[in-house]
């Protein structure tokens, strides 16, 4: 079953912003329709997506919703590219729908249960990895944020550091400005859950502290990061 919209009103930083219609498969399978039907479905998120990457009011948000439409923009325009040769690409079919349904506003799943005392010392820093050569925050980088929010309270943590860093792919004088971009996007999640952006230190360290040493110029998605740590009393 179908649902189409006439029009779509979606909210960023605050603002409501009514988009182009686009049809949203309710329960349904997209890779059960045929390659025309499915083409139109995936063009309609993809061109809603894009419509929200461009609006003015979304470019100035923090809202986290702004990176799901990035996102789908990205998925669907790749759907759209092996559909354009005759292949229904399961992959990023997939992730084309998952992101329009977060996009529009489908429910984040519940927050996670509170950890120990143990879990508390053990958790920080939490690591949020990233694409080669973005600073576009994974689907998960929400679940991490909600875990902290969660239990900022039980476990004391008030204050944080946020640094990012990249591999040794690049330049130095271009993996530094990349590595505080994904601080920067991670700390923006952070402040639309609530953490006040006064009790964070937001930095990069480019490719200067890799997690695992590799040699110049190679990709390592495990250096692709941003730690996030307490910071100690009085700071």
């Amino acid at each position: 079953m179908k649902k189409k919209l006439g029009k779509l009103t979606m909210f960023f930083g605050g603002c409501a912003i009514a988009l182009p219609g686009v049809a949203l498969a309710q329960g349904s399978d997209l890779m059960s329709l045929g390659k025309a039907e499915l083409r139109g479905e995936v063009e309609s998120r993809y061109q809603t997506a894009l419509a929200a990457t461009l609006s003015e009011n979304v470019l100035k948000s923090t809202d986290s919703q702004y990176y799901w439409a990035s996102e789908t923009k990205v998925q669907c325009g790749i759907a759209l590219g092996f559909l354009k040769s005759g292949t229904k690409d399961a992959d990023s079919i997939g992730k084309c729908e998952r992101f329009a349904l977060r996009m529009v506003g489908d429910p984040l799943p519940p927050p996670p249960p509170p950890i120990d005392d143990v879990q508390c010392r053990e958790q920080l820093p939490m690591v949020v990895f990233f694409d080669w050569d973005s600073a576009m925050p994974p689907p998960d980088a929400s679940a991490t944020v909600a875990l902290i929010v969660g239990n900022m309270t039980s476990c004391g943590w008030n204050a944080f550091s946020v640094v990012g860093h990249t591999d040794a792919s690049g330049s130095d004088s271009y993996n530094y400005p990349l590595s505080v971009q994904r601080a920067q996007a991670i700390a923006s999640l952070m402040q639309s859950a609530g953490i006040s952006s006064s009790s964070m230190t937001v930095d990069g360290r480019g490719e200067s502290e890799l997690k695992i040493q590799t040699l110049d110029g190679e990709r390592n998605p495990t250096n692709r990061r941003v730690e996030i740590n307490q910071l100690p009393a009085g700071r």
